[in-house]
């Protein structure tokens, strides 16, 4: 059954604010009990009083500091007429179940482009408003860039580019998270970025993450709890028909020299289950290794101790992802550091990084000197190659038995469904540690 592009509003849609508005209410206390029933009560207190904070300070720093979502990170929607809000579908539940998803397809042949004219309308504010107001109260004027994450990340970053171009600032620092980060590094190459004193990327894939391939597989945990809100898409329709048209995610996959298949050849893939686009995986091929190389701005903060896919094979019929806690859950170790560069650790999972007091705090202290006591450093026995203890192998036939039956959404408390949301990413059941045998 096909979307319907027209909705009415949701309750998601009205609780909406743009960044200025919700900054006002949390510092102010309106609509203390609408904002606790988005965000829960812990994370509202929490949220309020950074807000409060924030609107105490005044900027002391003269640089602009710019705020980078990963993929995923930026709400999109649709634009109604005034005086309607915006129609949010990434990520409105009511939109998902009524499976309107399928607006977001890019580059099919039955919608070359955009057809539905999805707009920005944000970052997601659970996971970047509270790093945003606290490096705000430490005193930096913060804006939060966010962006069409489906698109090619060249396109994207000439967008950045052309902003900071346009920045009256003198001098530009950037904070960047997942995928923004390489969206930043690639506009680094482009005129007018010499301004850019500093850029702390934050579980950035540098080298690419499987998780990218998964969801393009329709194993990823994000694309199958969303497919069992939706009542009309399985997973692997939402991976071949919407996440498959993504250029982002190709452009996300481990380059040919990750130590697997070369991911970017359609060969290379399994027969059974979703396949790629072969044009899509041509285009991607030699983003990641013509990106420029780092230099002495740059610094990583990179989470640790999360079940992570380190690597990959494939067979006829599945890909075999290898799974250890070398990573943050979404990005492994060995792709989130920099070689050469300062490189800061800690045990976090992929998503929490943003929203991390200590990272925070870390970023602050790098902002301002380059470097940072409140993390442990990686050293170069850190980064050595090694088997990782607790390593095991999983198949997609195994992750696509996870999250098949459809949810009845109606029947969830608001505390429920805070939580699911809040838990798209979380690790399947089958990366967990297994018990080691006893020997006999």
């Amino acid at each position: 059954m096909e979307a319907s592009v027209i909705s009415p509003p949701s309750v998601y849609d009205r609780m909406r604010l743009d960044d200025a508005q919700l900054c006002a209410l949390l510092a102010s206390g309106r609509s203390r009990r609408a904002l606790q029933a988005v965000f829960g009560r812990p994370d509202y207190q929490t949220l309020a009083l950074l807000a409060q904070r924030a609107a105490r300070t005044r900027p002391r720093h003269p640089a602009t500091v710019y705020l980078l979502p990963g993929i995923m990170g930026t709400q999109l929607g649709l634009a109604r007429a005034a005086p309607e809000v915006a129609n949010l579908l990434w990520i409105d539940p009511q939109d998902i179940i009524a499976g309107q998803l399928r607006l977001m397809r890019l580059h099919t042949a039955a919608t070359p482009g955009d057809a539905a004219g999805l707009i920005t309308l944000g970052a997601i504010p659970y996971t970047y408003l509270a790093l945003q107001l606290r490096l705000q109260a430490a005193g930096y004027r913060v804006l939060v860039h966010p962006y069409d994450w489906r698109r090619s990340l060249t396109v994207l970053a000439a967008q950045f580019a052309a902003r900071v171009r346009a920045d009256s600032a003198a001098q530009v620092m950037i904070v960047a998270h997942s995928m923004g980060g390489l969206l930043a590094r690639s506009s680094l190459a482009l005129p007018g970025l010499e301004k850019v004193q500093r850029m702390i990327s934050l579980g950035v894939p540098q080298l690419g993450s499987y998780g990218a391939l998964q969801a393009l597989r329709g194993t990823y945990p994000v694309v199958r709890r969303l497919a069992a809100l939706d009542r009309h898409h399985d997973a692997e329709m939402l991976a071949d028909e919407v996440f498959g048209s993504f250029p982002s995610l190709y452009e996300l996959l481990p380059p040919a020299d990750h130590g697997g298949p070369d991911l970017h050849q359609a060969t290379s893939w399994p027969l059974a289950g979703p396949r790629p686009s072969p044009a899509l995986l041509q285009a991607a091929r030699s983003f990641i290794g013509t990106l420029p190389a780092s230099d002495e701005r740059h610094c990583a903060i990179v989470g640790l101790g999360q079940r992570t896919v380190t690597g990959v094979r494939s067979n006829s019929e599945d890909f075999l992802y290898r799974v250890s806690s070398a990573g943050d859950g979404t990005v492994a170790f060995d792709s989130a550091r920099l070689d050469g560069r300062a490189n800061y650790q800690l045990r976090c999972e992929h998503s929490a990084l943003p929203r991390s007091a200590t990272v925070a705090r870390a970023i602050a202290e790098l902002l301002a000197t380059g470097q940072t006591r409140s993390l442990q450093p990686v050293t170069a026995s850190d980064a050595a190659p090694r088997r990782q203890a607790g390593e095991i192998t999983v198949s997609d036939r195994e992750l696509r038995s996870n999250w098949n039956d459809k949810i009845d959404w109606s029947r969830c408390t608001p505390p429920e469904r805070r939580e699911y949301l809040n838990r798209l990413n979380q690790a399947p059941p089958q990366y967990a540690l297994r018990p080691a045998r006893t020997r006999r």
